[in-house]
């Protein structure tokens, strides 16, 4: 299992705009948290899928970086 990290920005027309951190171009929305969350792991999946898909050799490699 794999955990990825998202950022939810309010969007100026209700609800909010997801990006996935780590994920290049991984983005989705939703009208609320819970949803944008649902959202966010099944964008995920695809996105997953889809390296697999297109070079399968690639696994890609996630890392948590801290900054002051």
């Amino acid at each position: 299992m794999r955990k990825f990290h998202v950022v939810l920005i309010p969007d100026e027309d209700g609800g909010y705009y997801v990006e996935v951190i780590g994920l290049p171009g991984c983005v989705t929305q939703g009208d609320t948290i819970e949803e944008c969350l649902k959202n966010a792991k099944e964008a995920i999946e695809l996105h997953l899928e889809g390296l697999q898909d297109d070079r399968p050799d690639v696994n890609p490699i996630f890392a948590t970086v801290e900054v002051d």
